[in-house]
């Protein structure tokens, strides 16, 4: 508690970049996940159904897995080798995106499903375009979709696997809060690393009080 107290520079630093990384990642994810969730959710396609299932599958992909895919591919030997992205925070935001865009997918998707079908129908109407007809959709369902991207977000920042996995733990660079609890509790060190779980603990906490106020409104 004491280094919490004290406003430690590393609890500081290690925290502020945790939220940058894990706030772009949810940011960036956010920007494709809504508006493909809306063509996914008013097209009618072949497969439907199945690409929502596949979708839906995805939610619970292991973080390791994702890390490992960026590993081969960002590696020297990999196909975007020669882009050095490995062990920067750059690596770690696109794994932190892939392994949410799946839930902010589909939750984007179920939000829209939630609205009733009489507005879109009225808005047609009224000769409201596609464009406006989305946009209605989405202003109805806003809540859900935010409570979508809340919960993306604390998916990212609570990951391990994939931020160890590409961003190598560096200090000063690529170290966050999972990956230095991990590492401080491995060395005995656990006065930092029980400041950086209960920082983790305040954000779980911000981000429920969050998703219970959306949900009750």
């Amino acid at each position: 508690m004491g280094l919490l107290i004290s406003l430690d520079p590393e609890v500081l630093e290690i925290a502020g970049r945790s939220l940058r990384i894990s706030g772009t990642a949810c940011l960036l994810a956010s920007l494709i996940c809504l508006p493909l969730g809306s063509l996914i959710h008013f097209r009618h396609f072949r497969g439907k159904r199945a690409l929502i299932n596949i979708i839906q599958t995805l939610f619970s992909v292991p973080t390791v897995v994702i890390g490992l895919f960026l590993l081969v591919l960002l590696s020297r030997a990999g196909p975007l080798g020669q882009l050095g992205m490995l062990f920067t925070p750059t690596a770690m935001v696109i794994g932190q995106m892939i392994l949410i865009i799946p839930l902010l997918l589909g939750l984007t998707i179920s939000a829209l499903s939630g609205v009733s079908k009489e507005i879109v129908d009225t808005a047609t109407s009224l000769g409201a375009s596609g464009f406006q007809t989305v946009w209605l959709v989405l202003r109805e369902a806003r809540y859900a979709v935010l409570a979508a991207v809340i919960m993306g977000f604390g998916r990212a920042i609570s990951e391990v696997g994939c931020a160890l996995m590409v961003g190598g733990n560096i200090k000063g660079a690529t170290r966050i809060i999972t990956t230095a609890i991990s590492l401080e509790a491995g060395k005995g060190e656990l006065e930092l690393a029980i400041a950086l779980g209960i920082i983790l603990l305040l954000l779980a906490l911000i981000i429920n009080v969050a998703l219970n106020r959306l949900q009750q409104r």
